[in-house]
């Protein structure tokens, strides 16, 4: 069950028309989105926020959970012309680079992006984003990108103990608004990045802001296997790149290793 609240145009910083959809409660923005997008034919930028989410997602599966009116929950689609799949991983670098860029303006200590793509600060998750894309042989025509972040929660359910807010950490109230405006117009900076192919700057921008990178960690592998690596990089294909304490390199996908 869900209301409307408004569906507004909205001209940001970079003088194009935002479609906005404000909700009251939904079950999901990305949900909903792709809902509507299969039942018209909706612009590209269209953004659904959302005071309050009964079923939010997070990366395999998580829940994200948000107090009603205290946190950023929203979902933005954007098109691409010719974007290849086998450069999703640059997709990744750009949203997560642009949400990066536009919360560094509020000066977070320990601002970092975790792989694949949470965001952090004070070694805790500030944010979450999950992407979802849609394909068309073997390109990439349209994303729903799923973002929730911490903003004026200071509690947390004990389940999520690393879960940090901007209220907590700079003792002020924030504007959602001005904030989802800040995070479109970067992210959009950041996809005319990826449209111009410039892929070797974004790699760089994201492992440069990257959590832990040069750092051995401790590890899990997907049979429960514990153990120390380095924090290299990520290649190409976004995978974590581990340095094992035989000086070997490997390379983890997303489901294949956890940090502990």
């Amino acid at each position: 069950m869900y209301h409307i609240f408004t569906i507004l145009d909205v001209l940001n910083l970079h003088y194009y028309i935002m479609k906005l959809f404000k909700l009251d409660a939904i079950n999901s923005t990305s949900i909903y989105l792709k809902q509507l997008s299969k039942g018209i034919d909706i612009s590209n930028w269209t953004v659904v926020t959302a005071e309050y989410q009964t079923s939010g997602r997070g990366q395999m599966q998580t829940k994200w959970d948000s107090k009603r009116s205290k946190n950023l929950i929203f979902s933005m689609l954007i098109k691409f012309d010719n974007l290849k799949a086998s450069n999703q991983f640059y997709l990744n670098c750009a949203i997560s680079i642009g949400i990066f860029n536009a919360l560094k303006e509020y000066k977070l200590p320990q601002l970092k992006i975790k792989w694949p793509n949470d965001i952090m600060s004070v070694n805790k998750k500030l944010g979450g984003i999950l992407i979802e894309n849609s394909l068309m042989n073997d390109k990439i025509y349209q994303t729903v990108v799923g973002v929730g972040l911490n903003i004026n929660q200071v509690t947390y359910p004990d389940y999520l103990p690393k879960a940090v807010s901007m209220k907590q950490i700079l003792k002020n109230d924030f504007d959602r608004d001005k904030i989802l405006i800040k995070i479109v117009n970067s992210i959009k900076t950041q996809i005319d990045i990826l449209n111009q192919g410039e892929f070797k700057t974004l790699h760089q921008n994201y492992e440069n802001v990257l959590f832990k990178k040069g750092k051995v960690l401790m590890l899990e592998n997907k049979n429960q296997l514990k153990f120390l690596g380095k924090l290299i990089g990520v290649s190409k294909q976004g995978k974590l790149m581990v340095e094992l304490e035989n000086e070997s390199v490997t390379e983890f996908d997303f489901k294949e290793i956890k940090f502990i």
